[in-house]
């Protein structure tokens, strides 16, 4: 077990905290340790205090450094937060667990297909572009209905919401719209919430934060 001392028993009590407070038990919460740019060096004593869940952004960087890892924790699930190349959907249904950034049609059909020919069926987050920033990707507010059915009709296992916020403002109106259009569309599971608004995500129906500098420190 980790120490009490370290960020990791930090973040995992103050989600227990804003669970208990939300009226939702801690395990209703999984934390995903945003990993992205950071060693094998830096990983591993989050690995040996426990935590199995992580996140990254770019398949070749998961690549590079995650199969030496998983030979000493095989029992890692590892999830693709940031935007998915299309040609680079063979490759992230084979290293990933989960991914959060299907967010188009020619995702949908590539992912589809990788998932076909690997008999392998990788859990999805429709990301939403709940700001309407296009810069950041995300499937527009008023085609997520479309693009569920769509996933749906590809076989892909479609199992929530997932959004990234605006910066710089308040988050919480943008957690409670990605918590109505999720329900509006019966899914149940919401990937929300960083480092700085975790706690108000869970509040508001996380099921999925996703902390990369509360736990690993700023990046360089």
């Amino acid at each position: 077990m980790d120490q009490p001392a370290t960020p990791l028993h930090d973040i995992r009590a103050r989600i227990a905290q804003a669970a208990r407070i939300a009226g939702r038990t801690p395990d209703a919460v999984d934390l995903i340790a945003i990993s992205k740019t950071h060693d094998a060096a830096a990983i591993e004593p989050l690995l040996a205090a426990g935590q199995r869940a992580f996140g990254e952004n770019r398949v070749q960087e998961a690549q590079a450094k995650w199969p030496a890892l998983r030979s000493a924790y095989p029992d890692v699930a590892l999830h693709l937060v940031g935007q998915l190349q299309s040609n680079k959907a063979d490759d992230a249904v084979a290293l990933f667990d989960c991914i959060h950034s299907l967010d188009r049609p020619s995702l949908v059909t590539a992912l589809g297909k990788a998932m076909a020919k690997a008999g392998r069926q990788v859990p999805c987050f429709v990301q939403v572009d709940i700001g309407d920033e296009p810069q950041k990707g995300g499937c527009p507010i008023p085609d997520v209905p479309a693009l569920l059915t769509a996933a749906r009709d590809a076989g892909i296992p479609v199992i929530g919401l997932m959004c990234v916020p605006p910066a710089g403002i308040e988050a919480a109106p943008f957690f409670a719209l990605l918590a109505k259009i999720a329900a509006d569309n019966g899914l149940d599971q919401l990937s929300m919430g960083m480092s700085e608004d975790f706690e108000t995500a869970i509040m508001l129906g996380a099921t999925h934060v996703r902390v990369g500098s509360a736990l690993f420190g700023a990046r360089g």
